[in-house]
């Protein structure tokens, strides 16, 4: 599996998102740089967490504009699978590759925890190696991570089976004490129409072995590796 991580100003994550990379691949990401305008040859693009360009304007906004974006935005309508986690998924909206948009936390604090995940749909390229109704616990660290659309997309996306997680209770339950940010409907990932781009708030990179307390978060590397594998 090839894959290649985007490095902006201010992104934290990268080390951590090739860490479980290359986990469950067995093979480093190549690291590209915003201001380049092409990527190698790759199977997977990934665009980490963190604060690029220090969350300025709005997160994401700097960051979509890119001169390696297009080059994102063409692998992604050709089928290149492309992951966004946090800062990650903020950047996918504002590219126009996912729908909706990542508003301040309801509450106005920053949020930085653990959070329990329900997975919705196990027909993805994301998460196929976990059962369906399955409950995975992950780190959330964002102070934007209010995922709003408005009535006809919310409508789409969950007649399409296109939300992927929703924030949880540990009974899998999906109620608004679970909910670190006020996510409408409770929604923490979504995919594209196609199936290719998934974003999500939380950071599955950093529950990948068991010193970090959970080992829930491998199971999306491992699904990405197993669908490109057959592929």
């Amino acid at each position: 599996m090839k894959s290649a991580l985007i490095l902006f100003p201010g992104i934290n994550r990268e080390h951590d998102m090739a860490r479980a990379l290359q986990r469950a691949g067995g093979m480093a990401p190549t690291i590209v740089w915003h201001k380049d305008t092409e990527l190698p040859p790759v199977d997977l693009v990934v665009i980490p967490g963190g604060f690029s360009y220090g969350d300025y304007l709005r997160c994401g906004a700097i960051a979509a504009r890119s001169p390696i974006m297009r080059d994102v935005i063409a692998k992604a309508e050709a089928g290149v699978t492309v992951l966004g986690v946090c800062n990650g998924f903020q950047v996918l909206t504002e590219m126009g590759l996912l729908p909706g948009a990542l508003m301040r936390n309801a509450d106005l604090r920053f949020v930085c925890k653990d959070v329990l995940l329900r997975v919705e749909t196990t027909d993805t390229r994301f998460t196929n190696r976990y059962r369906k109704g399955q409950t995975i616990r992950t780190p959330v660290a964002h102070g934007d991570g209010n995922y709003f659309a408005d009535p006809e997309t919310l409508a789409r996306l969950e007649g399409e089976g296109r939300v992927v997680f929703r924030y949880a209770s540990a009974d899998g339950d999906i109620d608004e004490t679970s909910n670190p940010n006020g996510s409408i409907d409770n929604i923490a990932g979504i995919l594209n129409a196609r199936g290719n781009v998934l974003g999500m708030m939380p950071h599955p990179e950093d529950h990948i072995e068991l010193a970090q307390g959970s080992t829930d978060g491998l199971g999306i590397f491992e699904s990405m590796v197993a669908a490109l594998e057959t592929a």
